[in-house]
């Protein structure tokens, strides 16, 4: 991804991709370990929710211990990543541009979860089952912090 990104901000790519990664900010390594456990541990909840759901389980109680089972491992996760960051590097300060590349990200992904809110609203009104309504508007959660961790990634790389 990281490879990704720096073709796409025109940044010439080191062939190292430890060198890459130790020239990162401990904010930027932060929004890698969130990236990667959302994507993996939350992506596996909605891989388990889609099979509940594709075999007719059409209420939420099934659904919970699942679902605390994947926030438990995602919190798990990213502590031991965090801690192995520290660890590696001292943590540096937050900074202005940690801060801006932030508030940038989080203003240009906060659309998706208006856009599933009004959507998981759409549902309600159409009667739909409320196991379908709760994971739509947590799938738009979910996608907009993506998108935000995706488009922090992009502006470390590029630079603000």
């Amino acid at each position: 991804m990281s490879y990704i990104v720096d073709i796409m901000s025109n940044i010439p790519v080191k062939s190292d991709i430890a060198v890459r990664w130790m020239g990162a900010s401990f904010e930027e390594r932060s929004v890698w370990i969130q990236l990667f456990s959302m994507v993996l541990i939350l992506g596996g909840y909605f891989l388990a929710a889609w099979q509940m759901l594709s075999h007719g389980m059409t209420v939420l109680v099934p659904y919970v211990p699942v679902f605390a089972v994947a926030v438990t491992l995602m919190v798990i996760v990213m502590a031991v990543g965090h801690a192995a960051v520290a660890i590696a590097s001292r943590p540096e300060g937050r900074d202005e541009r940690d801060r801006l590349i932030e508030w940038r990200a989080e203003s240009n992904s906060g659309w998706l979860v208006g856009a599933g809110v009004i959507l998981g609203i759409l549902a309600m009104i159409a009667s739909v089952p409320n196991v379908w309504t709760a994971h739509l508007l947590f799938l738009s959660l979910f996608l907009s912090e993506v998108l935000k961790c995706v488009l922090q990634l992009v502006y470390y790389r590029r630079g603000m």
